[in-house]
């Protein structure tokens, strides 16, 4: 008698907390909460927040409504959803190109992975969205991807168009300072190499652009050599001509002194020094340059050059006119980023609205997305969170989590999804031990293994001249 196979159920994505279906934009109605807007009207209590076609549609009082999904905030604080300036979740596969020091060509957006745990741990500390940076260990990086925590999305549809970064890096890691013995053959290896490189690399990056522009002039002469095509220089191409912006990682007053004035010489600005922990001393250059700062509340002394760091920093930047947003670098400390931002309070005295915005209203700006995202304002895309609490209080839950006007994290059905998993566990175990039990395992034949190459074998290969097939 054949015994029928009890088969599991098909979830987006199919990993732990997966959903049986892709959440779907709902015309919401958010009824009588606190709302924090970032924009002039400030927080505003007991007002309503209607939620259409995945944009805000209206915010007021007893908004009259048909056929829309309502959602009680009464004692709730609703505000717009949490962005985070500098992230490294959801990369498939490392975040660094190490190999050498100038890298542009690499795009973060090819290897996003949509299954990544963190994605959804995030959207439970009301993250929306985050740029996926390029690691540090090029002065000159890979592009940067932007996407929305669309939980059980493809890596297409959670990509956020035409947001055109990418890393660049000073300092420490870049001049393999801290690789250890046997990771210093890479030039540079000073301070002074990496200003070196910035400095030839749009040199080289002007000359190429200059041979592009002479042969489009003559395009229709026959005599023409077509130009070789470098990716590369196509990216500083367009840091160039303002269509691809730098967010640079930072540390030392000197070394950010340094790349402001490279780029002025060549006709740019530096977007955004991330990390930032010396920005206190020069926010004054910062702002005249037209950089904005993206630093961390509290994180020192972990390196040599991260001694001056002092918590005061965000604020400091702040007071001197410079955009100021507070990331995470981290997958565990984004969850918690409304924390991060409330420390501004005690560390400067920043205002409780200010401090929200260091990772909100000021994150969408440094992106250039401010007039799609950022604040709860009419017209704007429907990303954002109800607050069990004031947001910036440690006893804050974010209840829940909605991007385009589609829930993606609800804290009632978290829980119910805790035990589904557990019960999914204890299926996949009873059925392991009733097939071991039964003697009804099917195991495959295993396959030869391949060989392994080494790098001696790679030696020999090129040095007996075989093909190595």
């Amino acid at each position: 008698m054949e015994v029928k196979q009890e088969i599991g159920k098909v979830i987006y994505p199919f990993v732990a907390f997966g959903n049986l279906e892709k959440p779907k934009p709902e015309n919401i109605l958010i009824k009588n909460a606190t709302v924090w807007t970032n924009e002039k009207e400030g927080k505003i209590e007991n007002t309503d927040v209607l939620l259409e076609n995945g944009k805000i549609s209206k915010i007021g009082k007893t908004i009259p409504t048909t056929n829309v999904k309502i959602i009680d905030g009464t004692g709730k604080h609703l505000t717009y959803g949490i962005m985070d300036e500098h992230s490294h979740i959801a990369i498939s596969s490392g975040v660094n190109e190490g190999t050498q020091s100038v890298s542009a060509e690499v795009r973060v957006g090819d290897v996003v992975n949509p299954d990544d745990i963190n994605i959804y741990r995030q959207l439970s500390g009301g993250v929306v969205a985050s740029q996926l940076l390029h690691g540090s260990a090029n002065c000159i990086g890979g592009q940067s991807g932007f996407i929305k925590l669309k939980w059980g999305s493809s890596a297409e549809e959670m990509k956020v168009k035409n947001v055109q970064f990418i890393k660049f890096a000073l300092g420490e890691n870049v001049k393999q300072s801290n690789w250890g013995d046997a990771n210093v053959i890479r030039f540079p290896q000073t301070r002074m190499g990496v200003e070196q490189v910035m400095t030839d690399a749009f040199t080289r990056a002007k000359e190429y652009e200059a041979e592009w522009k002479t042969f489009n002039t003559n395009k229709n002469k026959t005599s023409d050599k077509i130009p070789r095509k470098d990716l590369e220089l196509d990216a500083l191409v367009e840091i160039l001509n303002k269509k691809r912006f730098i967010t640079c990682h930072s540390y030392v007053q000197s070394e950010i002194n340094m790349l402001m004035k490279v780029a002025e010489k060549f006709g740019f600005r530096i977007n955004t020094f991330t990390h930032i922990l010396e920005g206190y001393k020069l926010a004054d250059k910062m702002a005249k340059h037209g950089a904005g700062g993206s630093s961390f509340s509290d994180w020192w002394a972990y390196k040599m050059e991260v001694y001056d760091a002092i918590p005061y920093n965000a604020a400091l930047m702040q007071k001197m006119g410079v955009t100021v947003s507070i990331n995470s670098d981290d997958a565990e400390m984004a969850r918690r980023l409304n924390q991060e931002a409330a420390k501004t309070i005690k560390y400067g005295n920043v205002s409780e609205e200010d401090a929200l915005k260091m990772v909100t209203l000021n994150v969408a700006k440094l992106m250039h997305i401010d007039d799609k995202m950022g604040s709860i304002k009419v017209g704007k895309d429907a990303c954002v969170v109800l607050w069990t609490d004031n947001p910036l209080s440690i006893y804050a839950r974010a209840e829940k989590t909605i991007i385009d006007g589609a829930i993606y994290y609800d804290l009632n059905s978290d829980e119910t999804k805790r035990n589904e998993l557990q019960t999914e566990r204890n299926r996949i175990i009873q059925k392991m031990l009733t097939a071991k039990s039964t003697g009804n395992i099917t195991q495959k034949p295993i396959a030869k293994p391949q060989k392994i190459w080494h790098c001696e074998d790679v030696a020999d290969v090129f040095k007996n001249g075989d093909s190595g097939e």
